[in-house]
């Protein structure tokens, strides 16, 4: 099951994206029902590419919520391009998903 829902409209000139990925974010300084520290479990890096080409990276850490969720606007994307979403996590688990520009809004 791919944990990267993503989504798309034009708004305008511009493309809205919105991107959803199921993940704990665990900072490391949570503890269980037993008192026990829950073991770091975070995204560090995220990756974007629009037709192949990088579009951004995000660096990230143990501060960011559970199940984070990612809108950013596009200027040159045209209906047809493709979206490419990686994510990589501190213990080497990775997932990525692809999105069609214009299809599936």
């Amino acid at each position: 099951m791919n944990s990267i829902k993503v989504r798309s409209r034009r708004e305008g000139e511009l493309i809205e994206v919105k991107v959803l990925i199921e993940h704990p974010m665990e900072n490391g300084r949570n503890r269980d029902a037993a008192g026990n520290l829950i073991p770091a479990h975070f995204i560090e890096q995220l990756a974007l590419t629009l037709n192949a080409q990088p579009l951004l990276t995000v660096n990230m850490a143990g501060s960011v919520s559970k199940n984070p969720f990612f809108s950013f606007r596009l200027k040159q994307a045209a209906d047809g391009d493709v979206l490419r979403v990686d994510w990589r996590d501190n213990l080497g688990s990775s997932d990525s998903a692809e999105h069609r520009i214009g299809v599936n809004r």
